[in-house]
């Protein structure tokens, strides 16, 4: 297993960049996955001069370790907030892929154009079709987020 990956606010400042330039500026708004992608959705919000940030609340990974045998949505926006739109989807990490396709799949099912974005893609734990529409880095071990309680 690779050694964890510590990121400093420079390095994720340094990753949303690339996503910036990765993910193009064709967007109607932001939908960021609580809680890892608020950061991130915030700061690309920024760099692609979009004002409206949307939030799914959706729950995989447990706190005391282990995931759910599916991501639970607790809270998601009303579909004529999204209906007709194109949305950038984001999140920090693609790891099974299980949350951004139920995020993804939702978002479709109100007439919107989901499109994916997250800051790290890991090929080798994906578990569903598909891969991410954009991402800035691909690793494979633990990261370590700055703006994570302890980190």
């Amino acid at each position: 297993m690779p050694d964890p990956l510590v990121l400093t606010w420079d390095d994720l400042d340094r990753l949303v960049a690339v996503l910036a330039d990765e993910a193009g500026r064709d967007y109607d708004l932001v939908l960021a996955i609580t809680r890892g992608g608020l950061v991130p959705a915030g700061m690309l919000a920024y760099r692609l001069d979009l004002r409206e940030i949307l939030v799914a609340g959706v729950e995989f990974y447990r706190s005391e370790g282990g995931t759910h045998p599916e991501p639970r949505v607790l809270h998601f926006p009303d579909a004529t907030l999204l209906a007709g739109k194109r949305i950038l989807v984001v999140d920090e990490v693609w790891e099974t892929g299980e949350t951004m396709s139920e995020v993804l799949a939702r978002v479709r099912a109100t007439g919107a154009r989901p499109v994916s974005a997250v800051l790290h893609y890991k090929p080798g734990r994906s578990r569903v079709a598909g891969r991410p529409d954009h991402y800035a880095a691909i690793v494979e071990g633990w990261v370590t987020y700055p703006y994570k309680a302890g980190g």
